[in-house]
C-alpha cells in the first residue's frame, strides 16, 4: 500500500511564517492605500468646508453690505446736496403738562436776562410806520426792510398819501423787500381803506386790522403789541420753530402755535415773550446750525444736540450783537449794546 511522504517539520515552520509575512504585507499595503486616500481626501473635505463656511458668510453679509452701500448712497446725495444730517438730540424722560409749563416759564425768564434791550426789529415812529414796516418784512430780513422804508416814508407819510400813490412809483420804492408788485397792492389796499373806513388811523383792535388787505394775525399782534401796548403773540418762523423745539407745541400752523403758548404763559408776558424767543431764533438757535454750545439755556431745551456743541465752533456761529456784529435797526433802542446797521448803498435821498 502506497503512503503519502510526510514534509519535514522545518519545511512546514517556513511555510507558515511565510504565510504570516504575506498577510502582514496586504494588511500594510491596505493601510497605506487607506492613509493615502485619507490624506487626499482631506485637501478637498478642507475646501469644501472653506467653500460652505464663505458662502454662508457672504450669505450673512449680504444684506449688511446692502444696507451700508445704501447708507454710503444716501450720504453721499446729501453731501451732493450740501447738508449734513442733523445730530439727534438726547434721549429725555417724559415730560408732565406741570413740569414743561414751568421749563417754559424759566426759559422765558433766562431769555429776558439774556436780552434785557429785546424790541421790535423794524424801525418806525408811528402806528402807520409799524404797520407798513411789517408787511413789508414777509419774506425778507427786517434789516432790508428797514433800509428801505425811509425813503418810502419820506414820499407817503401818511395812509393819504400812499393811498394816492402811482402804483408803479410805490413797486420802485419797495423793490428792495421782494415780491414788490404784491406788497404794493396790499399797502395800497390798506391804505385806502384806513382813509376811508378808519379815518385815515390805524385800529386798535385784532378784528380790526385782519380785515385790511395784506394784514394777518401776526402783522396785526406786532402792531397791537407794540403800537398800542395791547398784548399779542407773533408767531413768525423764528418763534415757530423755536415753540416746537422748546417743547411748548407741536403744531406747525401759526394759529395753532399761539394758541398753546397762549395756554402756558399770562397774557402780561405775550408781547415780551415774543421779542425774546424771535431775538434768540435770530442770533443763537438758528434755523440751520443752532449753536448749541454757546446757548445758556441749553439744559432746559429738549432739542439741544440739533446744532452745533462744541462751545468754540458754536460761538463763532453767533450774529447781530452777540457775534460782534450790527444789528437790523438803522435806529435802535438807546439801550441795544450792539451797532446800528448800515443804510442802503445804494440808497439816495427821495425827491
Amino acid at each position: 500500500m502506497n503512503e503519502t511522504p510526510q514534509k519535514p517539520a522545518a519545511a512546514t515552520k517556513a511555510a507558515a511564517q511565510k504565510a504570516v509575512a504575506t498577510k502582514a504585507t496586504a494588511k500594510k499595503a491596505t493601510t497605506k492605500k487607506t492613509a493615502a486616500g485619507a490624506e487626499k481626501a482631506a485637501p478637498k473635505k478642507a475646501a469644501a468646508k472653506k467653500t460652505a463656511t464663505a458662502k454662508k458668510t457672504a450669505t450673512k453679509t449680504a444684506p449688511a453690505k446692502k444696507t451700508a452701500k445704501k447708507t454710503a448712497a444716501k450720504a453721499t446725495a446729501k453731501a451732493a446736496a450740501g447738508k449734513t444730517p442733523a445730530k439727534k438730540a438726547p434721549a429725555r424722560k417724559p415730560e408732565s403738562r406741570v413740569a414743561m409749563v414751568r421749563r417754559a416759564r424759566r426759559i422765558n425768564r433766562e431769555l429776558a436776562e439774556l436780552y434785557p434791550y429785546a424790541h421790535p426789529e423794524l424801525d418806525f415812529t408811528n402806528s402807520f410806520e409799524l404797520l407798513v414796516a411789517t408787511v413789508l418784512s414777509a419774506q425778507t430780513t427786517d434789516l432790508r426792510v428797514n433800509q428801505t422804508t425811509p425813503r418810502l416814508f419820506a414820499v407817503c407819510p401818511t395812509p393819504e398819501d400812499m393811498a394816492a400813490m402811482d402804483p408803479e412809483r410805490l413797486e420802485e420804492l419797495i423793490r428792495p423787500t421782494g415780491f414788490f408788485r404784491a406788497k404794493a397792492k396790499s399797502l395800497l389796499g390798506l391804505s385806502a381803506a384806513l382813509r376811508d373806513r378808519f379815518g385815515g388811523e390805524v385800529p386798535g383792535r385784532l378784528e380790526d386790522l385782519v380785515t385790511l388787505p395784506g394784514v394777518g394775525r401776526k402783522t396785526a399782534n406786532v402792531v397791537l403789541g407794540n403800537a398800542f401796548g395791547v398784548p399779542g403773540i407773533t408767531v413768525d418762523t423764528h418763534f415757530g420753530r423755536l415753540a416746537r423745539r422748546f417743547g411748548w407745541t407741536t403744531a406747525e400752523d401759526a394759529e395753532k402755535v399761539e394758541a398753546d403758548v397762549a395756554e402756558i404763559f399770562p397774557k402780561s408776558e405775550w408781547t415780551m415773550l415774543s421779542h425774546r424767543v424771535v431775538f434768540h431764533g435770530r442770533r443763537v438757535c438758528h434755523s440751520r446750525k443752532p449753536a448749541c454750545g454757546a446757548c445758556p439755556i441749553a439744559p432746559l431745551c429738549p432739542a439741544y444736540g440739533e446744532g452745533e456743541t462744541d462751545p468754540e465752533k458754536a460761538r463763532k456761529l453767533l450774529k447781530y450783537e452777540l457775534g460782534g456784529q450790527p444789528g437790523q435797526r438803522l435806529k435802535p433802542p438807546a439801550d441795544y449794546p450792539g451797532q446800528p446797521a448800515p443804510p442802503m448803498a445804494s440808497q439816495v435821498a427821495a425827491p
